[in-house]
């Protein structure tokens, strides 16, 4: 698959000479005629930019392909120059050949002494961090309320005496309780909050239940392999005295924790401590040609220093999972990919949700038809290097390279379980405009298209919109993200970070019954 456009500014994209189907680099009138090669092709509607127009005549029944790859077939005759979208595109599904491993390419590794580097927080036990917090973690929705007085106590000027400490984040949450237990959900959640707590960018932790909920804060500790010391505490609302008294002993622990956690110094490390969460949100027709295949071309070069991308969002792998098991390292790796998407497959049965096929309202305003078509581009952020590891969700990450992660498309979810799995930074792909932020590990967020970044340039940090306008090729867009990562990773403020988001970004799987 090709990750270089022709950058000449000619009004429609070939992307690959395979393709029936043309990307439109800006908006075209109906009636305008648009030389394509030794032809005229005259545009049969209005096609805003970023969608598709048909190269060729495509025939009813015929695969409608984009990069090559099969997106839908065509519900109707299709005239060339018209209007390519969903309301002349079915989806198909059909067997596919996962070719475990045929796609493995040896990765030419950057010596150690050679790797690029950041300034980096080193802990005593040799974890390295991007960002020096102090988090504060909800065993249950009935502590949620306390944890965010306690955190909304450390105003600005009352962290004016610690200026090495990023923050007091409260990571509130709406189950822990009504749930049933055991069960998937409950080690989900589990396994997400003790990821957090054992998270790098956390310098130290508070964990407060009620006392009464299923999610134990005892058992909470114990089963996760948790244990309490001057860095790590926990309060129970029950014992504590009610609400006020735990908020008072909650900015107790915290006043204690924060000469410590102050008392750190960034130092030079090498880029291998970086895990980088890979996320997606409000694609267009634009970002499967220049925001991910860019950052899937820092994802090479990460991986190549020694770093680890976490490829997540299961369902937005739908349909192009093959790309991934070719590059899979051994079958069983290749299979457990193929075992989640199946786990989806039956957890979607009946419901209209993303995997089943339809994408949401903004990403098919931004030119994308199907999850086919969505699963194209999305997939792209992994790069090219080997699939080493799956992973289930918030399971902690112990592979470097590219990984996977499960989960949902959902970003807030899909992001959290990525922090809760190790990620220190993440970085965050957008056509449409989203506008998210994460805590304690801040997101990096890249444009797909110059007018959007243009348009919402407080909230974006790196115009991938440079490809399309041919001022940089996908591979030196990709060196760019690259270098920026290390910026951020140095301690540099990223755009949500700016903004103040990351507060209520915290939305661990919910995945079973309430009750």
């Amino acid at each position: 698959m090709p990750l270089v456009i022709d950058a000449a500014m000619t009004p429609l994209i070939r992307l690959n000479g395979a393709d029936n189907v043309l990307i439109a680099r800006e908006a075209l009138s109906l009636g305008r005629q648009v030389q394509l090669g030794d032809t005229v092709v005259r545009i049969r509607a209005q096609v805003p930019a970023g969608h598709k127009i048909a190269a060729r005549a495509i025939p009813r029944g015929e695969a409608i392909r984009k990069y090559d790859t099969v997106i839908g077939r065509a519900a109707r005759d299709i005239e060339a120059g018209d209007h390519v979208h969903t309301h002349n595109i079915e989806l198909i599904d059909f067997e596919r050949d996962p070719g475990f491993g045929l796609d493995v390419r040896p990765v030419d590794y950057v010596p150690q002494a050679e790797r690029a580097s950041f300034m980096g927080i080193v802990r005593p036990d040799g974890r390295v961090a991007t960002r020096n917090f102090i988090g504060i973690l909800a065993s249950v929705n009935c502590s949620s309320t306390v944890i965010k007085n306690i955190a909304g106590w450390f105003t600005p000027e009352r962290l004016a005496d610690y200026p090495n400490v990023d923050g007091v984040v409260a990571f509130a949450q709406t189950s822990g309780c009504g749930m049933s237990s055991p069960s998937e959900h409950f080690d989900v959640l589990r396994r997400t909050i003790a990821g957090y707590a054992r998270h790098p960018n956390l310098a130290g932790v508070l964990i407060v239940g009620l006392g009464c909920e299923r999610n134990q804060v005892s058992d909470l500790m114990s089963s996760q392999g948790l244990e309490t010391d001057a860095s790590m505490r926990t309060l129970v609302m029950q014992d504590s005295g009610g609400t006020r008294a735990t908020i008072e002993a909650g900015i107790a622990a915290i006043q204690s924790m924060l000469p410590v956690a102050n008392a750190i110094e960034r130092r030079k490390v090498s880029a291998s401590h970086l895990k980088i969460g890979l996320e997606c949100g409000g694609s267009d027709g634009f970002s499967g040609i220049t925001a991910n295949p860019a950052l899937g071309a820092a994802m090479d070069i990460l991986v190549r220093h020694g770093g680890t991308a976490i490829l997540s969002e299961t369902p937005e792998i739908h349909g192009v999972e093959y790309m991934l098991t070719r590059r899979a390292v051994t079958p069983e790796v290749g299979q457990k990919l193929l075992d989640r998407l199946a786990w989806w497959e039956r957890y979607t049965r009946g419901h209209n949700g993303q995997f089943n096929g339809v994408v949401g309202p903004g990403n098919q305003q931004g030119g994308l038809a199907n999850i086919f078509e969505k699963s194209l581009g999305s997939a792209m952020k992994g790069g090219t290097t080997p699939l080493q590891a799956v992973y289930e969700y918030a399971e902690p990450i112990d592979e470097s390279g590219f990984v996977f992660m499960d989960s949902p498309g959902y970003d807030p979810v899909a992001v959290t379980g990525q922090i809760a799995s190790g990620a220190n930074m993440i970085c965050f792909t957008t056509g449409r405009g989203s506008m998210f932020g994460s805590k304690p590990a801040p997101t990096i967020k890249l444009a797909s298209n110059t007018p959007m970044f243009t348009r919402l340039r407080e909230d974006m940090d790196i115009n991938c919109g440079l490809v399309i306008d041919g001022e940089r090729s996908v591979q030196e867009m990709g060196q760019d993200i690259f270098e920026h990562i290390l910026q951020a990773a140095s301690g540099q403020r990223t755009k949500s970070e700016l903004l103040g988001l990351g507060d209520h970004e915290f939305v661990p799987w919910h995945m079973g019954i309430v009750s």
